[in-house]
């Protein structure tokens, strides 16, 4: 008969139900619990999180960078809510109390060894179909950036120290710093 059990499907009430401090995602109606950050992961953040919002700045930018925990609702569903490392958003109408609703313009995950698969393949999907433009996927581990440009339907990688072009930004790249 357990072969029969249906799973259960959850909803974004169950994710703020969840005990306070305790994060997940969820992605289809399935919670992902996440692990605490390390610090190579923090800098990392930071990183990105200056870099790009003072060259947004510098070009008197519309778009705004929100760090996680930073609620991304990325489909007009209650079964997928997830918090990106970083978000960047253009669209100042997606913008709530709550977080975004709908696609990013750009989304950076940090990869951690509990969230390879997680960062790689499920959310690969979920962010290409929502329609965000540009994903990064920072590998501290292998020292390597994948981005997925899903406006041109390219994926390429870089190494930490490579200048590294950003797809919605012409003329603006990123070489991360050797010290994190």
């Amino acid at each position: 008969m357990d072969a029969l059990k249906k799973e259960e499907i959850y909803t974004i009430d169950d994710i703020y139900a969840l005990p306070e401090g305790e994060r997940a995602e969820l992605i289809d109606g399935k919670i992902y619990y996440m692990a605490p950050p390390n610090t190579k992961h923090q800098r990392l953040v930071h990183f990105f999180d200056r870099e790009i919002g003072n060259y947004i700045q510098s070009q008197n930018g519309k778009c705004e960078v929100f760090p996680a925990p930073f609620a991304v609702f990325l489909n007009e569903n209650d079964k997928n809510y997830v918090e990106p490392d970083l978000s960047v958003i253009c669209d100042k109408n997606k913008i709530t109390d709550k977080g975004c609703n709908g696609a990013p313009d750009w989304i950076i995950e940090i990869v951690s060894p509990s969230s390879r698969q997680m960062d790689y393949y499920k959310k690969l999907f979920k962010y290409r179909t929502a329609g965000v433009r540009e994903y990064w996927v920072a590998d501290p581990e292998r020292e390597f950036v994948t981005i997925y440009n899903f406006e041109r339907d390219t994926m390429e990688e870089y190494s930490f120290d490579e200048e590294i072009p950003v797809g919605i930004y012409e003329g603006f790249s990123l070489k991360i710093e050797q010290n994190l």
